[in-house]
């Protein structure tokens, strides 16, 4: 068996996304800083994305922050999340919308 060589498209990640994820190539994301962030007490040791999102006012409701989801670039700890079930933990930062959003267990 060959080895790809230079430019050869090897496709997805091997990793299956979860069952709800189409998977998305995104040829070039620029992320911004964030200008203030917001901490979010919970007090349970996790938090749902979606959740977040709301409680942090960066979307209005749960509706809206599944369309921002598949729509805009949402970060975890610097990574893009699709998934709105994600299990957030303490000390977690979310960014999205030039907002930013970081979990804090009391």
């Amino acid at each position: 068996m060959m080895s790809p060589g230079i430019g050869t498209s090897l496709g997805p990640p091997s990793c299956r996304p979860h069952q709800d994820v189409q998977w998305r190539h995104v040829d070039f994301v620029k992320i911004s800083k964030v200008a203030e962030i917001q901490e979010i007490q919970i007090s349970g040791g996790t938090i749902r994305l979606g959740q977040l999102l709301k409680l942090s006012g960066i979307a209005e409701s749960g509706g809206d922050s599944k369309a921002l989801l598949l729509t805009e670039v949402v970060c975890v700890n610097g990574v893009p999340e699709t998934r709105r079930g994600r299990q957030l933990h303490d000390g977690d930062l979310v960014e999205a919308r030039g907002e930013g959003a970081r979990v804090v267990a009391r």
